[in-house]
């Protein structure tokens, strides 16, 4: 990310030695984040990986047990009154009175904030503009599709003007044409300034974002854009399918020098040159190869190469 580890002046959230256990396990295991305002950030992690605890932490839901959360200047631990005033939530659960109309819930949302008369009346026509829900906003919520529902849920999340918006698997339940729809709200609102921090279980959804942090057992094991991430792992992949992996790995080791990576019967290889390399491999393997391919490195081969594991949702 952008200053990593560093507090910049457009650090909108700064985390920094944040442990969190519960009982004998621990969910977070020393993290360190900077968000800045203007940058879609996602936390891409199987479930069990300690996004839905550093979520809840940063929603002051959860307490501060070690380490430290600031945002926008104030402390989740003894400031959480001021945090709350600067982010915007989108829970994965669904949050709307279904039989109120769209402009009732934000309403709703409005008194929350102590947000009334012309001031609310400005913001909702705002929000709704913005969220193109205009023509939608005086039916119930219970007539709506999935994609509009997220949408109303972003409005009400954005109402306050937070300079963080926080969203929780915010494409949850979605169809491919309502998760691009979404995303282009999502990158518009950083365009407009705000830091939007999201979790998801997706590559395909963290691929979209500015920068990402790829969570595995309550650490983070890799951040960056996604190019950066990908270009650790070389110019390309090669992947041999073999019914007898260990022999295969001798091979790679014993003959070419290599230090293949092993998932299941997989045996990976991060190389600079594999078109040169391949045709030497298959003369090699022999049968015991039962294809070797070739791809550009992906997120999925980053969390692969950070753990050994394949990536779970």
């Amino acid at each position: 990310m952008s200053d990593r580890g560093q507090t910049s002046s457009s650090a909108v959230c700064t985390v920094q030695d944040l442990h969190h256990h519960y009982g004998e396990h621990a969910a977070l295991g020393g993290i360190d984040l900077t968000l800045n305002s203007g940058h879609v950030f996602a936390l891409l992690g199987p479930n069990g990986s300690g996004k839905t605890t550093l979520f809840r932490i940063l929603c002051t839901l959860l307490p501060i047990q070690q380490g430290q959360v600031r945002i926008g200047g104030f402390d989740c631990q003894h400031q959480p009154l001021e945090v709350r005033r600067q982010i915007g939530i989108v829970f994965q659960a669904p949050s709307l009175d279904l039989k109120l109309t769209i402009d009732e819930n934000i309403a709703c949302q409005g008194a929350l904030y102590g947000i009334h008369g012309a001031a609310l009346r400005d913001r909702r026509d705002a929000v709704l503009q913005q969220l193109d829900l205009v023509e939608r906003r005086h039916q119930p919520c219970q007539m709506l599709s999935g994609g509009l529902k997220r949408r109303v849920e972003l409005a009400k999340g954005m109402l306050h003007r937070p300079r963080l918006l926080l969203l929780d698997e915010p494409s949850t339940g979605l169809d491919p044409k309502a998760r691009l729809k979404l995303w282009d709200f999502i990158r518009e609102l950083a365009e407009q300034g705000t830091a939007v921090l999201l979790t998801t279980h997706l590559l395909e959804e963290a691929d979209k974002a500015d920068e990402i942090a790829i969570m595995s057992q309550g650490k983070l094991i890799a951040e960056g854009t996604p190019g950066e991430l990908r270009a650790e792992l070389g110019d390309g992949l090669i992947t041999i399918e073999a019914k007898d992996a260990s022999r295969v790995e001798t091979v790679l080791r014993d003959q070419f020098q290599l230090q293949p990576q092993r998932v299941h019967q997989q045996v990976r290889l991060r190389v600079d040159s594999p078109a040169t390399l391949i045709p030497e491999l298959v003369d090699a393997l022999g049968e015991d190869a039962q294809s070797v391919s070739l791809g550009r490195p992906s997120l999925e081969d980053v969390f692969i190469a950070k753990t050994g594991q394949a990536f779970t949702p």
